[in-house]
């Protein structure tokens, strides 16, 4: 089975996303969509794709594509994702999928109306390592906490402090650390625990009006989780999930890429496995596997799953006071 494939956004992300799904058996870029002609015609010529629009509703009623793969800033992707659905296309969406769980909750409405497939392109919970760590989860006994790290200096908070605030630190677009990182820490735990009984959110705020950086206390009652993310400092330490006979220790929570057990008689289990294809081909492979298979819904980026992690940032950004534009529209 082929899989036309037309995509949204013409940066780096999306050649890497276009990258890893051509070694997914069936995928096709056919078409390329940028608010300009020009790049999207560069970025045609560059990725092999033989169409381009520079209007949503165009392409959505195009029979090109059966597929689209949404990359544009966070605050259009449901207005563009319900556009696309809305002609019965199938979605893969850039995490995170909405600005908050309002948004988010027309976008699986408008899926479940047009009988296609809705998923979160969060590519951890899809990777080999992570399905090891659900394996093997029973190992370190009863867990009793969560931990996950994911703070990473970004190079455009350089530009920001000359002055220049670039879209990963512009509110317009529903960014900011927590949105653009902070999100890597909490789905894996959605996930694997589920839905929390409560948040307490701390958050430091940047003259533009997004979260530079913050930490976020969950309690599930008999465990407790804690998150810290950044995007103006470094971390290096790894993530872990701690049981009563042991830990699970996770190098990089955004890439899974070593998983070790460390048990309290000081023993240790090496539980990585091969991860030999670049990162976003799981994400991109779960997505064709579903649309082969007629199913409108991941298991693992599941729309409860997307929903419960959106309404947990929302319920933090609450806290910290982080409003997006985005917060104050209306469908």
């Amino acid at each position: 089975m082929v899989l036309k494939f037309g995509v949204i956004g013409t940066n780096w992300i999306t050649e890497s996303f276009i990258t890893a799904a051509k070694e997914v058996e069936g995928f096709t870029l056919s078409a390329v969509y940028s608010r300009s002609e020009e790049k999207a015609k560069d970025f045609a010529v560059r990725n092999g794709a033989e169409h381009t629009f520079t209007d949503v509703e165009e392409m959505a009623a195009s029979d090109t594509i059966e597929a689209v793969y949404i990359a544009s800033p966070n605050s259009f992707h449901a207005e563009q994702a319900i556009t696309l659905m809305n002609h019965g296309k199938h979605v893969i969406c850039e995490k995170p999928m909405a600005s908050n769980a309002k948004e988010m909750e027309s976008m699986i409405v408008a899926a479940k109306e047009n009988n296609v497939l809705l998923m979160e392109a969060m590519r951890s919970t899809v990777m080999p390592n992570f399905k090891s760590i659900q394996e093997k989860l029973h190992k370190i006994g009863p867990v009793r906490r969560y931990f996950a790290s994911s703070c990473q200096y970004s190079s455009r908070y350089d530009k920001y402090k000359e002055g220049t605030i670039l879209n990963a630190f512009n509110p317009k677009f529903s960014n900011g650390s927590m949105m653009d990182i902070g999100i890597y820490c909490l789905y894996p735990m959605v996930v694997l625990f589920g839905k929390p009984d409560s948040v307490k959110a701390n958050g430091f705020l940047l003259e533009s009006g997004v979260d530079g950086e913050g930490s976020i206390l969950l309690n599930y009652g008999d465990k407790g989780a804690v998150v810290m993310y950044s995007k103006i400092s470094n971390s290096y330490v790894p993530s872990e999930i701690q049981g009563e006979n042991g830990s699970i220790l996770i190098d990089h929570i955004q890439d899974m890429s070593k998983i070790e057990i460390r048990y309290k008689d000081g023993t240790t289990e090496d539980i990585t496995v091969e991860q030999d294809k670049p990162k976003m081909y799981y994400e991109a492979k779960e997505f064709m596997d579903l649309v082969k298979a007629g199913k409108l819904e991941s298991d693992y980026n599941s729309h409860e799953n997307s929903l419960q992690v959106m309404k947990i940032m929302d319920e933090a950004r609450k806290q910290i006071g982080l409003v997006f534009p985005a917060d104050t529209r209306t469908r």
